[in-house]
C-alpha cells in the first residue's frame, strides 16, 4: 500500500465520526490541514510540496494533464471572498497531499448530508497534483470600473490589460476572468477532481466563466524532461526557461522587490491564450515548408543549419543559395530573445482537442500558458513580433486570452492565497 493511499485513508478514517464529526469539524479539520502540510513528499510521482516561496505548478516539472478554469466573483462581500480563498487554500493543501478536499471527506460524514468531497479521486495517489491561483484585472475593478473589494489601489502596473494583436478572433465568453485556478497532474481524474471540488466550495461566491482541459504538455520546465511535441508534430518549448536556471528565473520569472506592490513579490504573471490550430491545412503542407515556417528540423528539433536540438540558432547563417537559413518570417527567429530585447518566458502549455467544429475538422490546438515577471516587457513585445510577420499565423486562430497575477507561495497552514493582498 502506498504512503499516499495510507494518507488518504487516514484522513477518511479521522473524518468518519458521524454526527460528532460535524460538531467537531474545527478540531479535526485543523489536524488534517496541518497533516496536509506536514506529509508533503518531494516526488513528482507522488505529492508535490504545497508550501514554499513560490506557488507550485509554475516551475514544477510540467505534468501530463491540465484542467484550467477562470471564475467570475459573484459576491459583493469582501469577507466572503477572503473566506473562500482561505477555504480553497486548505482544500488545495489536502488534495495535493492525496487527501480528500473536505475535512469530513467523501464517505465519512452524515448519510443525510452531502459529502464534502465528490469522491472520484478516492484510492488514487496525488499524481503530482499542483494547484496554482491567480487574480485577474477585473478583480481590482470590474467592467464598469467599480472597486468592489477595496483593492483597486493594489493592482500592479504589470497587470495592465493586454492589447489586441493582429489575427486575434477573441471570444469574450472564454476570455478574462476575476480568478483562475490551474490544476496540473499526471492523472486527468485527479486534475478534474481538484477543479470540481474548488468550484463546489466556491458556490455562491464564484461562478465558472470558462474552463479548459489539456493533455500532452507542450513545454518542458526542467532539464530532466524531454521536449514534448505540439499538434503540428514539432518539438515545442526547446528554449524554455527551466527550473534549474535560478539566475534566469530571478531575472525573467519571479517578481522582485520594488517591481510593484509588495504582495506580488515572489509571484509571477500568467498569460493564457487558446489557439486553434488548423491542423488539416497544416497536414497538407510539405515537410520542407513546415520546417521553414518553424525554423527547426521536424525530427530532432535542431534549428535549421544545426544538428542538435539545443544548439543556439544562427540567425545570420545562409544557405548555398545565399538566402538566410532562418527566414525573417520564421517562428524561431521571431521568438528569439535577441529579436525581443532579451525577453524570455516560462511556458507550460498543453494540447487540446475539443471535438469537431461541425464541418468535419478537429477543434484542436494549443492552450498556451506562459509565466513571466512583467508581461509588458515580455509577452506583449514577443507576441506583437510574432503576430505581425510569423508565417505560422496562416495556420493559427487565437480565440481566447487572459491575464492573471499569481501571488507568491503559501508559507504554512496559517497562511492563505491572497492574504497579503487583502490584509
Amino acid at each position: 500500500m502506498s504512503d499516499s493511499t495510507v494518507s488518504r485513508r487516514r484522513a477518511i478514517a479521522l473524518a468518519g465520526v458521524g454526527v460528532a464529526g460535524v460538531a467537531g469539524a474545527a478540531a479535526v479539520g485543523g489536524a488534517l490541514v496541518k497533516n496536509a502540510f506536514a506529509d508533503e513528499a518531494p516526488s513528482i510521482a507522488g505529492a508535490v510540496p504545497f508550501t514554499g516561496g513560490h506557488q507550485a505548478g509554475i516551475v514544477t516539472p510540467a505534468q501530463d494533464r491540465l484542467h484550467f478554469v477562470a471564475f467570475d466573483v459573484i459576491t459583493k462581500d469582501r469577507e466572503r471572498l477572503v473566506g473562500l480563498l482561505k477555504d480553497w487554500t486548505a482544500a488545495a493543501a489536502r488534495m495535493t497531499a492525496g487527501q480528500d478536499a473536505g475535512e469530513i471527506g467523501a464517505v465519512g460524514g452524515i448519510p443525510e448530508a452531502p459529502p464534502d468531497d465528490t469522491g472520484e479521486a478516492l484510492g488514487l495517489p496525488p499524481s503530482g497534483l499542483t494547484i496554482t491561483v491567480g487574480f485577474g484585472p477585473t478583480l481590482f475593478r470590474d467592467a464598469t470600473g467599480k472597486d468592489r473589494f477595496g483593492i483597486a489601489g493594489q493592482r500592479p502596473a504589470a497587470l495592465a490589460d493586454l492589447p489586441h494583436f493582429p489575427g486575434d478572433r477573441l471570444e469574450a465568453a472564454i476570455s478574462g476572468g476575476d480568478l483562475c485556478v490551474q490544476a496540473c497532474a499526471n492523472d486527468p481524474q485527479v486534475a478534474v477532481h481538484a477543479i470540481r471540488n474548488l468550484a463546489r466550495i466556491g458556490m455562491g461566491v464564484v461562478s465558472v466563466r470558462w474552463s479548459q482541459l489539456g493533455f500532452g504538455r507542450t513545454s518542458s520546465t526542467s532539464t530532466t524532461q524531454a521536449t514534448a511535441r505540439n499538434l503540428f508534430g514539432f518539438k515545442d518549448g526547446t528554449a524554455n526557461l527551466k527550473l534549474e536556471e535560478t539566475d534566469r528565473l530571478r531575472e525573467h520569472l519571479w517578481v522582485q522587490p520594488g517591481d510593484g506592490p509588495e504582495w506580488m513579490t515572489g509571484g509571477a504573471y500568467l498569460v493564457t491564450r487558446k489557439i486553434r490550430m488548423l491542423v488539416e491545412t497544416w497536414d497538407r503542407t510539405s515537410l520542407a515548408e513546415q520546417e521553414a515556417i518553424v525554423g527547426r528540423d521536424k525530427g530532432v528539433g535542431a534549428p535549421l543549419g544545426k544538428t542538435g536540438e539545443f544548439e543556439e540558432p544562427d540567425l545570420a547563417a545562409k544557405g548555398a543559395d545565399g538566402e538566410l537559413l532562418l527566414a525573417t518570417t520564421s517562428h524561431v527567429r521571431l521568438a528569439h530573445p535577441t529579436e525581443n530585447g532579451g525577453a524570455r518566458l516560462l511556458r507550460r502549455g498543453y494540447n487540446f482537442v475539443d471535438g469537431s467544429d461541425g464541418l468535419g475538422r478537429l477543434n484542436a490546438g494549443l492552450f498556451f500558458i506562459a509565466y513571466q515577471r512583467d508581461p509588458r516587457k515580455q509577452f506583449v513585445p514577443i507576441q506583437r513580433n510574432l503576430s505581425r510577420t510569423d508565417d505560422m499565423n496562416e495556420y493559427l486562430k487565437p480565440v481566447s486570452q487572459a491575464l492573471f497575477a499569481c501571488p507568491p507561495g503559501v508559507t504554512g497552514p496559517e497562511d492563505h492565497w491572497g492574504r497579503a493582498l487583502f490584509a
